[in-house]
């Protein structure tokens, strides 16, 4: 088996070097996809109120994107107001796992916003190119230089605020020639606990970060190029004051190995083939909590071998991509209780009994342009995905509520959409249909008597699930003029075999204080809207006005409402800039979330409004530039929650920042 998975990964690199016969045409292909791109060649840190604003606070400003908090670091995102079961989150297109059972470790934690260049957000099944999903996907694209003349750059920031006292420092080194580029990026955090409105300290809110990025390109020749990148993450002391432990330690080692090929003479325009591993390592503990009932350790840890192999080609109207993809995972993680008495026996369970996923798929695309106006999008995506319990403990320990299971079981995925875009003179509209399929998630699968905190049960797992479905369409409609800009978009997501966890009365809980027992079943389906609006109006060249609205509504089989849907959420800023100096104010905040759901965990979140206020200058210092950025955030130190936040955790109050950045 070993060896079939090494020549699957091996396999698109010798594809590759043996097509290199084949010649390319000169035109490039047109990106259609509906997507939200975010920093587009240039580094999205330049672009934030914030010089060094963490990933979190950017991507959050998406109308497709909300974050779950459960502490001040790592929130976890929501694509159409779905969690990361129900999305995909990729890192230049690598597929990353987390190690946590708790989810304390999402993928965007491993990149920092100073070498990130742009998030691409994608939505339902046109985020399907990396691996299956049901609400969307985003693919997090690093800093990447180019070949050109001889030249070297280098950027030096830092940064405080107050609220938290955190301390901010990052670096970075940018070399290129005709031959080579070489990127190096390093970001370090340093955070106390953040006080909420009114002064109210949120304890165990602190977190120590560092992360380094780097990445390399060498000319092989005129048209084709190799790469290696790495990127080395690890937090530390991080707490999470929603959750009943802190992470002593979270660590990710990435890296990448890409082919880059570009045909000078043929149908193919570019064909990109990336080999790829990556670790992570994740330990939960309580040692500084007061009163803890029973000491645990918690630590988890996820292995991943993967490739993919994506060929671009035009044909008359027809832009074509194609991807070929797969990965190889192993998911590990334990839990261990040490009683008060010491006479007692220490108590060991497998909450993530290593397992494996083996997934190959390949992922199809076709734009047809009919005219310069309009066209019309197909996508199709084939998917092959395996689950196997390779420890004996974690196997028994499951048979216990299943004993017919086997160690072993295959899915078969399946997705396709369509999508009509059609844009003339200052009218632009578009709508889809698409059908898409998600296998359970580790934890939903074999999940082995996993606290959630916010439901208050102990959740096992059911190897017995059906594959999630999804039936969505969406649209979209756009007025473009001189001065405005206005999008009205919408998405409804109708989902069969829907998966939650669902109380078993027999059954009694391992953690103490627990309600209860919930294992994960399916319902017959579920339902998720989405709307959005937003507006941009120029008064002129240096002052201009943005807005944005968001709404969610979703519901189960029961008419039950589901949990984390957006309210009426909106933001309005106005933004300033001229020469050397830039100015925004922003207004912030949600409606009153009636439509919460108890069955799930909710209560009723008020409503809130903060206003926040960023000024910035921009001087030369001998031949260098420096940028600094300060400001206050939450003006009023407004105490408040959001639908979004984990047991209700209220968020920062008032925030005063300064960032300074020089560039040599």
């Amino acid at each position: 088996m070993k060896n079939i998975r090494f020549t699957l990964l091996l396999l698109p690199i010798f594809s590759s070097i043996l097509a290199q016969e084949i010649k390319k045409d000169s035109l490039q292909p047109i990106q259609m996809h509906e997507v939200i791109v975010i920093g587009k060649k240039a580094q999205i840190a330049n672009k934030q109120a914030k010089i060094l604003t963490s990933i979190d606070d950017y991507l959050q400003k998406s109308p497709k994107v909300d974050m779950i908090k459960r502490g001040a670091y790592a929130w976890e995102p929501m694509i159409n107001s779905m969690p990361t079961e129900r999305t995909l989150i990729t890192i230049d297109g690598m597929r990353i796992f987390g190690a946590c059972t708790d989810k304390m470790d999402p993928i965007t934690s491993y990149v920092e916003v100073s070498n990130l260049s742009e998030a691409t957000i994608s939505s339902g099944q046109e985020g399907a190119c990396y691996g299956s999903t049901i609400g969307g996907s985003i693919d997090l694209k690093r800093n990447r230089n180019t070949f050109r003349n001889q030249e070297w750059n280098a950027n030096l920031s830092t940064g405080f605020e107050t609220n938290n006292q955190q301390k901010i420092l990052a670096s970075a080194i940018n070399y290129a020639d005709s031959l080579v580029y070489v990127d190096v990026d390093f970001m370090y955090r340093n955070a106390e606990n953040y006080t909420a409105g009114n002064d109210k300290e949120v304890r165990f809110s602190q977190f120590k970060k560092r992360n380094f990025s780097a990445t390399s390109g060498f000319k092989l020749g005129k048209n084709k190029l190799i790469e290696v990148a790495l990127i080395y993450d690890k937090a530390t002391d991080v707490g999470y004051p929603a959750l009943p432990m802190d992470v002593s330690i979270a660590e990710a080692t990435i890296a990448a190995l890409k082919f880059d090929y570009v045909p000078l003479t043929s149908t193919i325009t570019n064909w990109e083939t990336k080999v790829y591993f990556n670790t992570i390592m994740h330990k939960m503990d309580d040692t500084k909590r007061p009163f803890v009932p029973v000491h645990m350790d918690m630590p988890g840890w996820s292995k991943t071998y993967g490739y993919y192999s994506k060929i671009k080609a035009n044909k008359e109207n027809h832009h074509f991509l194609i991807n070929f993809n797969s990965f190889y995972n192993k998911s590990r993680a334990e839990m261990t209780m040490y009683p008060a008495n010491p006479d007692e026996n220490l108590m060991f369970m497998l909450t993530w009994p290593d397992v494996s996923t083996f997934y190959n798929s390949l992922f199809l695309e076709d734009q047809y342009h009919f005219n310069c106006h309009s066209s019309l999008k197909f996508t199709m995506a084939l998917g092959s995905h395996n689950n196997k319990v390779e420890s004996e403990l974690g196997l028994n320990s499951l048979q216990i509520f299943y004993p017919d299971m086997v160690a072993q079981k295959n899915r078969f995925l399946k997705s396709a959409s369509s999508n009509y875009n059609h844009t003339k003179q200052n009218v632009g509209y578009g709508f889809g249909i698409a059908y898409g399929e998600r296998a359970p998630s580790v934890t939903e699968a074999y999940g082995f008597y996993l606290f959630n905190s916010f439901e208050n049960f102990d959740n096992i797992g059911n190897p017995n699930l059906k594959n999630e479905k999804s039936f969505e369409g969406n649209a979209y409609l756009t007025l473009k003029k001189e001065k405005t800009n206005l999008k009205i978009a919408t998405s409804y997501f109708h989902i069969a075999d829907y998966i939650v966890g669902r109380i078993d009365e027999n059954l009694v809980p391992m953690t103490i204080g627990a309600t209860g027992v919930k294992i994960y079943t399916a319902l017959d389906n579920a339902t998720i809207f989405n709307v959005s609006f937003t507006a941009d109006y120029s008064f002129s060249k240096q002052l201009k006005w943005n807005t944005l609205w968001v709404y969610s509504r979703g519901k189960d089989n029961e008419q039950v409402n589901l949990p984390f849907m957006s309210p009426l959420r909106y933001s309005t800023a106005l933004q300033y800039a001229k020469e050397k100096i830039s100015a925004e104010i922003i207004l912030q905040g949600n409606a009153n979330q009636t439509d919460f759901s108890p069955t799930y965990g909710e209560d009723e979140t008020p409503d809130y409004a903060t206003i926040n206020m960023s000024f910035g200058y921009k001087f030369n210092l001998n031949k260098n530039r420096v940028d600094t950025k300060f400001g206050v955030e939450n003006i009023f130190d407004t105490y408040y929650s959001t639908y979004a936040d984990w047991n209700n955790i209220p968020r920062q109050g008032r925030n005063l920042f300064v960032n300074f950045s020089v560039a040599f």
